[in-house]
């Protein structure tokens, strides 16, 4: 199953929060309508204290703690706009003389915090937090100031001294009020933070399972890949042969029957061949897990040391065949083996399918410094076009790119067709398969 990854990184300056869900907005809602009967507790309980002897009237303090409460029912969808409605409810009620101190210093933090939790332009909530902070500061200076110049105001304080009483009850005071804003400053930037850093790990989170989906995906198709070249090499060289082999034993079964019992002979070998290798691949799909081609080749023998009876077995089959080494053999890794040897059995393959009956072909490997050379060359005729549907050439381009080798093919100047592969011998399994996991460039179908 597929998972979804947002469309934009949290890690990006312009990643913006969720949208607020509707279990949000009713939990909001709730909080609101909690926060609003507390006030009207508070409200009474205070009245009944006397904490203003002149306090406002009642209708003003029912409108107040509906402005100062009910706003945070949609603090979420609308954090600026809340606060500074709750930030003024705030200072009308404090000049007004509303009998209540507690539940309205909770809401106006809740409004502060939301400001920080939930706007995505972090400069537009820098500043109404700031703007707001500096409000109610300049209130509480100005507020302070008639306070000491009022001789009725604080009478409980003594004024004499530097540091008075009542200076050490106004110290307190600023503490208090800058403890307050700047937690609600901080607690709402964390609460962004914390927010951005959940959807960053799920962002994350989400990249590595569809990493990890689309590795499962690019490994089973490279292994239906090797299958299918390894089907495609093995079915087409060995029924090749078959085919010449049972048309000659039908051609002299009257004439020559020993030469026909070889021909048979000969096909029962092939189709003995064909089916131990097809054996070996379908123990390979058995398998839990994919094998690759480095995997494949120690169950193989088939290599270099196995093209000169490649060579017979296309003798045989009427197509006249020689091969030659040049320069010193020596032990190149499984998977190069492997691969020319393929490449040579299909090149002899579709030499004997559209060369002509009077074609030979020519077999050569060249140990360069470095690297191994296989040339396949054949007289005869060239087709035209090559043949629809074809995969031989797909899977020769797919084999000398997995291995970091080059690849000619095509005809040649005084007649009949080339194939020349180029593998470096330092490739290694491991090598091979970080080259493969890239994309075959489909190619030349087989001629």
């Amino acid at each position: 199953m597929s998972i979804p990854v947002p469309a934009l990184d949290p890690g990006d300056p312009g990643w913006r929060r969720p949208a607020v869900t509707p279990s949000q907005v009713r939990a909001d809602a709730i909080l609101a309508a909690v926060l609003f009967v507390g006030t009207l507790f508070s409200l009474m309980l205070y009245q009944v204290a006397g904490l203003y002897d002149d306090p406002a009237p009642m209708w003003l303090s029912l409108v107040w703690a509906v402005l100062i409460t009910l706003p945070l029912a949609v603090r979420r969808r609308f954090p600026n706009t809340v606060a500074i409605i709750v930030s003024i409810a705030f200072i009308v009620g404090g000049e007004a003389r509303v009998p209540e101190l507690l539940m309205c210093n909770i809401t106006l933090f809740m409004a502060l915090y939301a400001v920080g939790a939930w706007v995505d332009s972090r400069r537009t909530a820098l500043v109404i937090r700031a703007g707001i902070i500096a409000v109610m500061l300049g209130w509480l200076v100005i507020a302070m100031l008639r306070q000491t110049t009022d001789p009725d105001a604080l009478e409980g304080f003594s004024r004499v001294g530097a540091f008075s009483p009542l200076v050490a009850y106004l110290m307190i005071q600023i503490l208090t009020n800058l403890l307050y804003f700047g937690g609600a400053y901080y607690f709402g930037d964390r609460s962004y933070a914390s927010a951005r850093q959940k959807a960053l790990l799920e962002f994350r989170t989400a990249e590595l399972e569809r990493e990890r989906e689309r590795t499962e995906q690019q490994a089973v198709a490279l292994e239906r890949v090797r299958i299918a070249r390894e089907l495609h090499d093995v079915v087409a060289h060995h029924v090749s042969v078959m085919g010449v082999q049972a048309g000659a034993a039908r051609t002299v079964l009257d004439s020559n029957p020993a030469m026909a019992r070889d021909a048979l002979a000969n096909v029962e070998l092939g189709a003995r061949t064909a089916i131990d290798e097809l054996q070996k691949l379908l123990h390979t799909l058995r398998e839990s897990e994919p094998v690759d081609d480095a995997a494949s080749t120690s169950a193989s023998t088939l290599g270099l040391d196995s093209l000169s009876g490649l060579v017979a077995d296309s003798t045989a089959s009427g197509l006249p065949t020689t091969l030659e080494v040049i320069g010193e053999p020596r032990e190149v890794p499984g998977l190069v083996r492997l691969s020319l040897y393929r490449i040579a059995q299909e090149a002899l393959t579709n030499a004997r399918k559209y060369a002509g009956s009077a074609a030979t072909a020519d077999v050569r490997v060249r140990y360069l410094d470095g690297a191994v050379e296989l040339e396949v060359a054949n007289t005869g005729s060239v087709p035209s076009q090559p043949r629809p549907g074809g995969l031989g050439h797909i899977g020769m381009r797919e084999r000398v790119d997995a291995l970091g080798g080059s690849l000619e093919l095509g005809p040649r100047a005084r007649g009949g067709y080339l194939v020349r592969a180029r593998i470096p011998d330092a490739a290694t399994p491991a090598e091979a398969d970080a080259a493969d996991t890239s994309a075959p460039t489909p190619q030349e179908s087989t001629r």
